[in-house]
């Protein structure tokens, strides 16, 4: 009988150390996932920043702001447009474009200036 009970209590022994072992990881894993939580909810506030951010910086009201402060640019004014036409003399019939639709006459126009 000695014999019996001292292997069952080595076995009692071993058991009890496993389930301190697995006590131990069981703790490790769930900081590990609260830490993965935690920076979880740190990112999507970053990224939350970051939409808002872009927003801002893509309006439209902004980007005039920008062109017009640090490009100079202008708008385009009816009185600034310049429109160029071609006497019909001047242009032969071999250098002429080939019409792919029907022929317009509209002039060809450019714009000077800054943006729209």
């Amino acid at each position: 009988m000695n014999r019996l009970n001292i292997f069952l209590l080595i076995i009692v022994m071993g058991c009890a150390l496993s389930v301190v072992n697995a006590t131990n990881q069981q703790r490790q894993i769930f900081i590990q996932l609260q830490r993965a939580l935690s920076q979880e909810r740190q990112l999507q506030q970053d990224y939350s920043q970051l939409q808002y951010q872009q927003s801002a910086l893509s309006k439209t009201s902004r980007i005039e702001q920008i062109a017009t402060a640090s490009l100079k640019m202008q708008s385009v004014t009816t009185g600034r447009t310049q429109y160029l036409t071609l006497d019909s003399g001047a242009v032969k019939a071999e250098d002429a474009p080939i019409p792919t639709s029907a022929p317009t006459s509209a002039p060809a126009t450019t714009h000077r200036g800054g943006a729209r």
